[in-house]
């Protein structure tokens, strides 16, 4: 009779390179925390700074700026994608060029342009068909700092924009719109109401990135004087010279409002993500149904 044999122990495996990196990391951060901590900053100085007139100000412009400006550059983007599909060739060259342009320029130049334009035209007027004029103002009037700012985040984010929707309108299966336009409906309402839907799974991630972005791109308007979070702490530390406690202000007010848009973003995510979900069973479902043979009961 054989003999019988014991079961083979079993022997947890030793991850040794999970230790050493965790081991390293943790080390990194502690040596981190100890430069800190003895690095000539007045850390208590800090939050009293976070609550300053002129950083809420800023505060106030960061967000005012970043919002209007993405906002802008949605409806803009959308547009020029759709340029960018048309039939039409000199509305696709037209919105091929915008893009290179916009997209090409880096967005501190465009900035700059904008707000210097008043040494190319001095005045900006609108004239009217049977004479006189529906605007004639000079344009360093009209073209404050902020609305230089604004103008070239947004165009500079509208090609940006122009790209992610193109994209999420080419994701969509051209068999929707072949439906949809089966059905009578509109090119219209085949956009809004079949293609669009669709295509946000794919277009809201990335614009929600871009909006972080944005977030953090309005620090560029401080080089022409608009009071955002970078020029607030710049003017609070040129009268007490604390530079760092006034710049760890910043970041913290940064820091708050990224992380708000990054839960306002995983939220819109996860409702499209849903609906979308929801949307494709129901589409499968209805085309097994569709598809489903129909044959004559068989007889006992």
């Amino acid at each position: 009779m054989a003999e019988a044999r014991e079961p083979l122990p079993i022997v947890r495996r030793k991850h040794w390179g999970r230790w050493v990196s965790a081991v390293v990391i943790l080390a990194l951060l502690i040596l981190l925390g100890i430069a800190l901590g003895n690095a000539q900053i007045q850390w208590d100085s800090v939050p009293e700074f976070l609550w300053y007139r002129v950083m809420a100000v800023g505060l106030l412009n960061t967000v005012l700026l970043a919002v209007i400006a993405q906002g802008s550059a949605i409806v803009i983007g959308i547009v020029i994608a759709l340029m960018r599909r048309s039939a039409n060739p000199v509305a696709r060259w037209f919105a091929a060029g915008y893009i290179w342009l916009f997209r090409g320029l880096p967005v501190l130049l465009q900035i700059l342009i904008w707000y210097n334009l008043a040494m190319v035209f001095e005045f900006i007027s609108i004239p009217l068909p049977f004479g006189g004029h529906l605007l004639h103002e000079q344009t360093n009037v009209l073209i404050t700092a902020f609305t230089a700012a604004l103008l070239g985040l947004a165009l500079n984010e509208s090609a940006y924009m122009a790209e992610i929707v193109r994209a999420g309108l080419n994701s969509v299966d051209s068999g929707q719109t072949e439906a949809a336009k089966s059905i009578g409906m509109s090119p219209g309402a085949t956009l809004r109401r079949v293609v669009l839907p669709q295509a946000m799974r794919v277009i809201i991630p990335p614009t929600g990135n871009d909006f972080i972005n944005m977030l953090k791109g309005t620090s560029m308007a401080s080089v022409i004087g608009v009071t955002e979070l970078i020029h607030a702490a710049n003017n609070i530390s040129s009268n007490n010279l604390l530079v760092m406690e006034t710049l760890l202000a910043a970041a913290v007010w940064y820091m708050v409002v990224v992380t708000v848009a990054g839960v306002g973003q995983h939220y819109l995510e996860r409702a499209f993500d849903s609906e979308d979900r929801s949307r494709s069973a129901f589409s499968r479902a209805a085309k097994a149904l569709r598809t489903a043979p129909l044959v004559r009961s068989e007889r006992v």
